[in-house]
């Protein structure tokens, strides 16, 4: 149930009512929501390749295949985005001091986890349809350090 309202608040971003109370849920929820997430996102790599009929790993049994699956695409895929999600992060916190609000990484972090959604459900959508490019992760950090700028400057400026 508490995933629904966060995937529902992720949504309305960069609302200010979603923002606050999506800073509101513990981190331990935004990590549980990523890794649903990209659940979700690995659905089209996994039809592909429980559907394969050539190339490594088609002659494989359907338990083999997921295993293969999980260690050599969803686990790589869940590292890479932990990384970029806490690289820009990063970066928000420097937009942050240069905007001279007084924000803490891990809210950050959180912030750019749940802006994710709408690029992860679009590529969803798009990937059952079309083969996707790379092309993709561009437009998504570049949406994630723009909404992330949106919702930073929401936040009043420290007192002085």
């Amino acid at each position: 149930m508490i995933f629904l309202h966060v995937f529902f608040n992720s949504i309305k971003l960069p609302k200010k009512e979603a923002m606050f109370r999506l800073n509101r849920i513990g981190m331990d929820i935004a990590v549980i929501y990523m890794f649903f997430l990209l659940g979700l996102v690995s659905i089209p790599a996994l039809i592909k390749q429980l559907t394969a009929t050539s190339g490594l790993g088609a002659d494989l049994n359907v338990i083999f295949k997921l295993i293969y699956f999980f260690m050599f695409y969803y686990l790589p895929l869940t590292v890479l985005v932990f990384i970029a999600i806490s690289f820009v992060a990063y970066i928000g916190r420097g937009i942050a001091h240069f905007m001279e609000r007084k924000l803490r990484y891990s809210i950050l972090w959180k912030m750019v986890a749940f802006t994710t959604t709408i690029p992860f459900i679009l590529y969803l959508i798009i990937a059952f349809i079309i083969p996707v490019s790379d092309a993709y992760l561009l437009l998504t950090f570049i949406f994630s350090v723009g909404l992330l700028f949106k919702m930073i400057s929401i936040y009043p400026k420290r007192r002085k």
